[in-house]
């Protein structure tokens, strides 16, 4: 009987660890590609479905045409802090679903930064605005095979040229990434 207990134990001890725990994870960094720029984030967690993403990116822009000598391209960087909130962690882990790697649906509210501090062109003397934006978003997050995950964020919200004479603005954000935590 002892062994049979014992036994038991061990199995239900192993099933349960195995189990993926509710809750987002303590600290995740990865980086994410996608058609409307790359990005290196980390998501640290500040309460169970409460997280804080600060991310640097790189911002595309092109142009060519029939009005221009050339197509140009550009790269320009933008800093971001954005805190999280998962609701539905508790419910996919009750279906059954994967939430590792915080593979859920969320809202945020991110804060970001432009600077014109460089740009990365094919054409010389290339610069932006400076520019601060707040975006409320609602996001899904997906992981795939371990540690590739994908993720799609849409939002709209308001920014500011940081220079004179500039109005606030309207600026979407639409963005689908596939990505890769470390």
């Amino acid at each position: 009987m002892r062994k049979f207990v014992l036994a038991l134990s061990i199995i239900t001890g192993v099933f349960t660890t195995a189990q993926e725990k509710e809750g987002i994870e303590k600290s995740l960094t990865g980086v994410q590609i996608g058609i409307l720029g790359a990005n290196i984030y980390n998501e640290a967690r500040l309460d169970e479905n409460l997280s804080l993403r600060s991310e640097v990116s790189l911002y595309p822009s092109i142009w060519g045409g029939d009005l221009y000598s050339k197509t140009g391209f550009a790269l320009a960087p933008a800093v971001s802090l954005s805190p999280k909130w998962y609701y539905n962690l508790k419910k996919r882990s009750n279906d059954g679903k994967r939430t590792k790697n915080n593979s859920g649906n969320y809202l945020s509210a991110k804060l970001e930064y432009i600077p014109d501090w460089f740009v990365i062109s094919n054409t010389k003397d290339i610069h932006v605005n400076p520019t601060l934006a707040i975006i409320p978003n609602w996001g899904l997050r997906r992981n795939f095979s371990e540690n590739f995950n994908y993720e799609l964020r849409l939002g709209l919200g308001i920014g500011k040229i940081l220079k004179e004479d500039y109005d606030l603005q309207v600026i979407p954000e639409i963005s689908f990434k596939l990505g890769y935590d470390f």
